[in-house]
């Protein structure tokens, strides 16, 4: 499956040339936050008052669409613009990744059709006149990847010739909160497999793929990946990696690790994750291959995060660097495996991404650049 448009937009940036200068400089748009939506201080990474609205003014009217909306819509078109795909054609279809949507309105509009993911993402497509069905991917923090995985599924079954998978989550005060009250969630910069990590931090940001198996040349290639849920817990996947580590196996590694650039890991530095991750990178032989994760940057994106980090990895691998894992400092974790800690060269054209997530949910992908 082939690349053909893309796009991200996160407060790091709105491309992602900008972003991965941004993290290659060692910036971070994380900040902490104290008394927001009355709620204990936290650390995350959100757009600025009135940015995305201002962006969206020159598109349309911004009263007609939700935050979350107006932000997937920007990201589309930058990605349309790029893949000059005929978007309102009967041979396009959207595919729409997120956790949360538009929950924020439950707090002062909980009658709003907006608050139905299908609502929000048919508003989405139809903004660009398509009018096909629109396919909503919800599965928890693995959502981005899974799209990923479904929009390959779409086009093998020849219905559609191109697909729009865009991720996109906002933060609110029940999206925080619902961390804080998991005790998952950190009031200072986060981590990521650092022996002294306390938690996440979330993020917000929207990230579109135009994906196609009918094009000569592309951007990058999605080669194979897989879903597993290992059914361990409600809230959380095996402590011992049991469906990531399977859904790296189901869908066949067409490369050698020697061949991998990195993996880019979930890394959200909670205690659990990092653990696993590292035990799923050990079963696999793979503890030698530079792994990094992106959270310390632009935070946990939720059901954009699949999405974001596949994007930020490929931009990464083109400009032949393995971004540092931001607020490493060192490993504890049981299985040693080489997290990245300074910036690094590579000429390698593969990166395996990794994700889990609530509920269990486990997804794997490996992708190149030409």
């Amino acid at each position: 499956m082939i690349a053909i448009g893309s796009n991200i937009i996160t407060p790091l940036g709105d491309n992602l040339t900008m972003n991965i200068q941004q993290m290659l400089s060692d910036c971070s748009s994380v900040k902490i936050y104290d008394n927001k939506w009355n709620l204990p201080p936290f650390a995350a990474s959100m757009f600025s008052e009135n940015y995305i609205e201002d962006l969206f003014a020159s598109y349309a009217d911004s009263a007609s669409y939700t935050q979350f909306e107006q932000l997937a819509v920007l990201s589309v078109a930058k990605a349309i613009e790029e893949s000059k795909i005929p978007v309102d054609s009967r041979q396009v279809v959207f595919v729409v990744s997120t956790t949360k949507g538009n929950v924020h309105l439950l707090e002062n509009n909980p009658q709003s059709e907006d608050l139905y993911l299908w609502r929000s993402a048919e508003k989405i497509a139809r903004f660009f006149g398509n009018t096909n069905p629109v396919i909503v991917v919800s599965n928890a923090c693995i959502s981005g990847l899974a799209a990923q995985v479904y929009a390959h599924r779409l086009l093998q079954q020849g219905k559609y010739k191109y697909v729009v998978v865009v991720g996109v989550d906002i933060l609110s005060k029940f999206i925080v909160s619902g961390f804080q009250s998991l005790k998952a969630i950190s009031n200072d910069f986060c981590q990521p497999f650092d022996k002294d990590r306390k938690g996440l931090n979330l993020g917000e940001a929207a990230a579109t793929v135009v994906y196609t198996l009918e094009a000569e040349h592309g951007i990058f290639n999605y080669c194979s990946g897989a879903i597993v849920n290992d059914a361990n817990h409600i809230s959380a996947p095996s402590r011992t990696a049991e469906g990531l580590y399977k859904a790296v196996k189901k869908m066949n590694m067409s490369v050698a690790p020697q061949e991998l650039g990195f993996i880019n890991a979930h890394g959200t530095a909670t205690l659990y994750n990092d653990m696993m991750e590292s035990y799923c990178i050990d079963r696999l032989q793979m503890n030698a291959v530079p792994t990094n994760s992106f959270k310390g940057y632009i935070g946990h994106t939720l059901g954009a995060a699949g999405l974001v980090e596949t994007l930020l990895s490929v931009q990464s691998l083109k400009e032949g660097r393995v971004v540092a894992t931001k607020g490493f400092k060192q490993q504890g974790e049981e299985k040693i495996i080489n997290i990245v800690h300074n910036h690094l060269s590579t000429d390698k054209k593969y990166f395996l991404k990794l994700i889990s997530g609530f509920g269990g949910t486990n997804a794997a992908g490996l992708f190149s650049i030409p």
